[in-house]
């Protein structure tokens, strides 16, 4: 067994090295960045970077617009995707190309995306034709606090593909046999749903979670796109706020904001690990 061990171990330390060289080592350096001045000497300051980050307003700005974001767009996603997925799945298999239509989006390159998304809420766009259309006012989508929406819009097309893919992967493993006995017991197709699916694909519905939480805390992304490096202070996200600290070449900012939110990411995926494991257990 041992020497069948030490035969793999060539093959798993180049992916190893890289990983020390640009994983551990890099987080393990910027804890050391994120408590000294910055000076040649590179002096020790303990917790004052972290004490003058948490007090900038802008810091501030980004970390509540952030969490405000990811409230919006996590549970938005995962509610969307758990719909979508259990729909497609009823319509196997005349439901193939709606299936496979709903990865295009997650395929697409981000600048085809972003032109589309311009065009659409452009002021003269179709957006606001079907606005004028019905009777409302012309919005201005691109500009101050009306970008949230465009923004949540493109961050839940932009990910629903693969949240629906790994719904219906556990959807599929469900016996035919347990919906058949509920539709004649009367049930309908929400209490199937969440009482039939929902409980028995808890461990991928926590994998898909995790995923939208993740992917919300990367909507940096789509802000910079439409918004740029300063956008309007309603999406004014934390990641904008290390991006403009790199800029500067203040990485003691830059190491400091990413760990004490590093912390805030790692506590929240914390509790919903402990919520998935009672929730596990109360259905066991």
């Amino acid at each position: 067994m041992y020497r069948k061990k030490r035969l793999v171990l060539p093959f798993i330390l180049p992916g190893l090295l890289g990983i020390l060289m640009f994983y551990v080592i890099p987080f393990f350096w910027g804890i050391w960045y994120s408590v000294t001045d910055g000076s040649f000497q590179n002096s020790f300051v303990g917790f004052q970077n972290y004490l003058n980050v948490w007090q900038n307003p802008m810091f501030q700005l980004g970390l509540k617009n952030t969490m405000e974001l990811s409230l919006i767009c996590s549970p938005s996603l995962f509610l969307l995707a758990f719909v979508i997925s259990v729909a497609l799945n009823r319509l196997r298999p005349a439901g193939g190309f709606f299936r496979n239509s709903v990865l295009l989006p997650y395929l697409m390159p981000s600048s085809a995306v972003l032109i589309i998304w311009l065009l659409w809420f452009d002021y003269g766009g179709p957006v606001n034709r079907l606005i004028t259309a019905l009777g409302g006012t012309r919005v201005f989508w691109l500009q101050g606090a009306e970008l949230r929406l465009p923004v949540i819009l493109l961050f839940l097309w932009k990910n629903l593909g693969f949240c629906v893919v790994i719904f219906l992967a556990a959807l599929q493993a469900i016996p035919e046999s347990l919906y058949e006995y509920a539709i004649l017991e009367g049930a309908s197709f929400p209490r199937q749903a969440f009482s039939i699916t929902l409980p028995l694909i808890v461990p991928s519905a926590f994998l898909v979670f995790i995923l939208c939480w993740v992917n919300a805390f990367r909507i940096f992304k789509e802000v910079y796109f439409i918004g740029g490096a300063y956008p309007d202070e309603a999406l004014y996200t934390l990641q904008n706020y290390m991006n403009n600290m790199y800029g500067k070449l203040n990485y003691q900012n830059v190491t400091t904001a990413a760990y004490s939110f590093a912390v805030i990411v790692f506590a929240l995926f914390g509790l919903l690990f402990f919520l998935q494991q009672r929730a596990q257990r109360g259905l066991n």
